[in-house]
């Protein structure tokens, strides 16, 4: 056990590390076996998520996860399996509302801002003018 206290922490967390890493390879692994078992849309879907996870974690490189990827897409087209971009593009227009709805916020605001922009601008001016006159 270390002595130091940097590395008593250090130790702490490589073990709260250590958990978070191996939890998140057996999603991936369950994840995956499921979907060999099952090929299915929905299998597929849990299985991406989770290998995204992973690189979002660090745990994984990115090609490592775009080969794994690859390959259960390859396995997914040989089982016939039909991939469902319904859901997604019914959830993109869903968020275009909510961005249009807070664009006339951020306009009003922009309206409010200019007043401050101008005063702050032509305190700068003159200071921009007195450094040619120091050349």
């Amino acid at each position: 056990m270390p002595i130091i206290k940097s590395a008593i922490k250090r130790a702490k967390q490589t073990i709260k590390r250590r958990d978070r890493n191996v939890g998140i390879k057996r999603d991936i692994k369950g994840a995956v076996k499921a979907f060999h078992a099952k090929p299915s849309a929905e299998t597929l879907a849990a299985a991406h998520s989770e290998l995204d996870t992973a690189v979002k974690k660090g745990l994984l490189k990115k090609n490592t996860v775009a080969r794994r990827k690859s390959q259960l897409a390859r396995i997914a087209k040989e089982a016939g399996v039909k991939l469902a971009p319904a859901k997604k593009a019914a959830a993109k227009p869903a968020a275009k509302t909510t961005t249009a709805a807070k664009k006339p916020a951020a306009k009003t605001t922009a309206a409010k801002k200019p007043a401050t922009k101008t005063a702050s601008t032509a305190a700068k001016k003159p200071a921009a003018k007195k450094a040619p006159a120091k050349k």
